[in-house]
């Protein structure tokens, strides 16, 4: 099979992709939906990633390309409706990048309620004048209340590290009825009251149409000037600029972001607020998940092309 790969790989992965098919690695930029519509004439597949544009408009025409094995979980890059309507199938590579993303949330919120990226910018800057007693002082994780929004496989993870690791109480906020957490917890139906019932509120939910501003002005009113919320999702689940406004007049105490609305664009207001912990979208960035994910991808590639079922069918 001739396929492209829209992004450079683990060396691991590299290898083995290469070993197994006629493959065309690009370089670190995302495909355009013109690039998108040419790759999929020029291919008989293609594993894309986060930011290719393979919009409905990219999947007009005669097409060679018959599968998007997508390298990573979330797949709100691509059009389902569109490829669905051409012909093309559609997986990804959803229990590899679990752990990671579950250990990146709980680093966002050790750092948002103990304000570490604050003090590190004091430090930075060259302007700490030595410790004292009421210096940047946070929130203990420990016995508080979590809210987790969307209660999937990654939201589990969040939630056994919490509970067992810091004996967090877990409420949480799901679409559809949720029968074993994993941990105790308590679902909660309305979102907003969710978010007024914890100290953290994390979001685990999948991108796309159906969770885009799920997070605006009023759930942020609703978690509350002791609240603090981590997003390690989508960035355009959340409303950056009620997030900004919330941020800045004290609406929320902080937040943790690992995602963002119009990546690699960062908002300047949301760079300099000081309640604000960026990270420049790390949740699956270790060598071993980027290597599971890369060889996960490439397994649902051989299956289809043996004509078996895809072990991660999207569509």
């Amino acid at each position: 099979m001739k396929v492209l790969v829209t992004r450079p790989m683990t060396d691991r992965a590299t290898q083995a992709i290469r070993a197994a098919c006629d493959a065309t690695f690009r370089d670190n930029t995302p495909l355009t939906e013109a690039e998108a519509a040419q790759a999929m004439r020029d291919h008989d597949a293609i594993i894309p990633t986060l930011g290719d544009a393979f919009t409905a408009a990219a999947f007009k025409g005669d097409l060679r390309c018959r599968l998007l094995a997508n390298f990573g979980a979330g797949f709100n890059h691509i059009d389902i409706a569109a490829a669905q309507a051409a012909g093309v199938t559609v997986t990804n590579t959803p229990d590899v990048v679990t752990d990671a993303t579950a250990d990146i949330a709980v680093t966002l919120m050790l750092m948002v309620l103990r304000r570490a990226s604050e003090g590190e910018r004091i430090l930075r800057a060259r302007a700490w004048t030595g410790w004292n007693p009421t210096q940047l002082l946070g929130s203990e994780m420990s016995g508080r209340t979590l809210g987790i929004i969307g209660m999937g496989r990654i939201g589990k993870a969040i939630a056994r590290r919490c509970h067992h690791g810091f004996g967090m109480e877990v409420v949480f906020f799901n679409r559809s009825r949720v029968s074993d957490p994993g941990v105790p917890a308590r679902q909660i139906d309305d979102l907003r009251d969710l978010l007024a019932a914890c100290d953290v509120a994390v979001i685990a939910v999948p991108g796309g149409a159906g969770t885009r501003g799920l997070i605006g002005a009023e759930e942020l009113r609703a978690l509350g000037p002791q609240g603090c919320l981590v997003n390690i999702a989508r960035g355009d689940v959340v409303d950056e600029d009620a997030l900004i406004a919330a941020l800045t007049d004290g609406t929320i105490a902080g937040a943790g972001l690992d995602v963002y609305a119009r990546e690699p664009l960062v908002p300047a207001a949301l760079i300099a607020a000081p309640n604000a912990t960026l990270l420049p979208h790390l949740g699956t960035a270790t060598d071993d998940t980027r290597t599971r994910m890369g060889l996960r991808a490439l397994a649902n590639l051989q299956a289809f092309a043996e004509s078996a079922p895809p072990p991660d069918l999207v569509s």
